[in-house]
């Protein structure tokens, strides 16, 4: 980083303006301005001056560093692991405030030493500690500067660690600032959220809020496990799908979407097989739970959620659509001389 650089992001962590920089240097606004952009170089005779106003070292100014590597990163974080296994917290933090000096601009690794300071200083419980507060102060400085990264990646992880930090605090409307960071489609922002209406005795918000993150994952699991039992019938891992069936099941009953979700899985996987005694069960099984779907409207799970009414035709144009397919699909043609089979097609639609 070229002292340019150094001198730009200085200033503005000082929330200093070039012009009250350059008047207090007694130089102009525009010769500040061209060092910040490298089109000129400060005289050696302000680099003192300089480093004094910004309040940081002279080797820091000149630190004319690149950005980090990811493994020099990494070596900075392994030996900031080990020295808190050799020395006290006081002379570890110090070590890392001035490898940060050295690194002003470097995003990864600011956030990274903030995490390990956060969670150092809870783990040796040194709230009691005279610089107790100068270290909680630096730490959150250093998330909120992540915070302004333009990397959208970096600042989801600074929104997510100041999150947490300002929860321990009880700061929780700095909480609720951070959940901006995160987009509406996230999961975790909705889970935050129900956190916070927890903390904050919003009680029946917080239900409301987990249980529609339960039921959003119910619906992304059910894709996924039906994607993974794809994957199986194509490569023909009768076993593994069998596996993910029962899998689709479990999670059906788990989230209380009603016996017709639990037993529709098997039918696919009967059907590929020409079980016929399980294919009959399992369509048994499904026109007769017909009356279920929507069951979870009633299920306490989701008791502070409202959902949409389903008009009182519903059921019975469900399962008329269900009988359709039953009687139309060549997949099922290793039944059609079945003779409980045809009686079931044949059911009246009567319920």
């Amino acid at each position: 980083m070229q002292i340019g650089e150094v001198i730009r992001t200085y200033r503005k962590r000082k929330d200093m303006t070039q012009e009250e920089m350059a008047r207090r240097l007694g130089v102009t606004a525009p010769a500040v301005n061209k060092w910040e952009k490298g089109n000129s170089l400060p005289d050696i005779t302000l680099l003192a001056p300089i480093a004094r106003l910004l309040d940081v070292s002279l080797d820091t100014l000149l630190a004319f560093r690149e950005d980090l590597t990811a493994e020099e990163i990494k070596e900075i974080v392994y030996e900031l692991d080990r020295k808190f296994k050799e020395a006290p917290y006081e002379e570890v933090f110090g070590w890392a405030k001035r490898k940060l000096e050295q690194y002003p601009d470097c995003e990864q690794l600011a956030w990274q030493i903030a995490v390990i300071l956060d969670a150092q200083r809870m783990v040796q419980e040194i709230s009691e500690e005279p610089c107790a507060k100068e270290y909680e102060e630096y730490i959150g400085d250093l998330y909120e500067r992540v915070l302004e990264s333009k990397d959208e990646t970096m600042r989801g992880r600074a929104a997510d660690s100041l999150f947490g930090f300002y929860m321990r605090k009880k700061q929780y409307e700095k909480a609720e600032e951070c959940l901006k960071y995160f987009s509406v489609q996230n999961p975790e922002r909705k889970r935050k959220q129900a956190q916070l209406y927890g903390e904050t005795d919003r009680f029946r918000e917080a239900y409301k809020a987990y249980e529609e993150l339960l039921f959003a994952s119910y619906q992304m699991i059910s894709a996924a496990l039906n994607g993974m039992y794809q994957l199986a019938v194509r490569t023909k891992d009768k076993k593994k799908a069998h596996m993910l069936v029962e899998k689709q099941e479990e999670m059906a009953r788990c989230f209380e979407m009603g016996r017709y979700y639990e037993v529709v899985g098997r039918l696919d996987l009967a059907v590929l097989e020409k079980d016929t005694e399980t294919a009959l069960a399992v369509v048994e099984e499904l026109i007769a739970s017909v009356e279920d779907i929507g069951c979870f409207r009633r299920a306490p799970l989701y008791e502070h959620m409202k959902f949409e009414k389903l008009r009182r035709e519903f059921h019975e144009e469900f399962k008329d659509k269900l009988l359709g397919s039953f009687r139309n699909e060549e997949m099922y043609g290793f039944l059609e001389d079945d003779e409980r089979w045809q009686q079931i097609i044949g059911i009246s639609d009567a319920f």
